[in-house]
Order: C-alpha cells, then structure tokens, then sequence
C-alpha cells in the first residue's frame, strides 16, 4: 500500500482537529467527502471564493459551523494559537469555573 505524503498530512490535520473538538467537549459531525460527491459538492460550492485556491479545489479539512464557512486548517491552526478558536467556530466562548481553584 502506498500512503501519499499529502494524504498523509490531510489525515494528520484532521485529526488535530477532532482532537481539539473531542476534548473540549465541542459536538461536531465529521463528514468524509472521498465517500459522497453530494457532500463534496456541497463543501467546495459553500467555501467563499476569496478563500479557495488559486488552482484545484480547496483540501480538507474545511471546517463549517452549519451552513457557516469558518475556515481552512491553517486558520484553525492559527485561532487555536492566539486562543480565538471559539470566536473562529462562531461559538461562546466556555469561561473556566469560579470553583476551581
């Protein structure tokens, strides 16, 4: 079997993503777009146009909050780096708990 190095970089920021949503007990649906061209479809018509590629179509992982277009990986990335993730994914903000110490 051979795993192209971008299949394997796709994957890999994929996972970063639902890894960051799983523990911060964030619900979300992972869509597989290799499985339904309806979905695939769906993503590359929703994403704006500002933010597609110059050339070919926008990779995965692209992230939505419903029909909103929030953004690519590296603008994932970035938001969780400056610690804006929930402003980025259009949710509250979760403030830490006044009973923790």
């Amino acid at each position: 079997m051979i795993i192209s190095a971008r299949t394997h970089q796709i994957k890999k920021k994929q996972q970063d993503v639902v890894r960051f949503l799983e523990a911060n007990k964030i619900e979300f649906e992972e869509v597989d777009i290799t499985m339904s061209e309806e979905q695939r479809q769906w993503m590359y018509k929703n994403i704006p146009p500002e933010k597609k590629p110059a050339q070919g179509n926008p990779l995965p992982p692209q992230i939505f909050n419903g029909d909103r277009y929030c953004g690519d990986y590296d603008s994932f990335f970035e938001s969780k780096e400056s610690n804006t993730v929930y402003s980025f994914l259009g949710l509250k903000s979760r403030l830490p708990s006044k009973t923790e110490s």
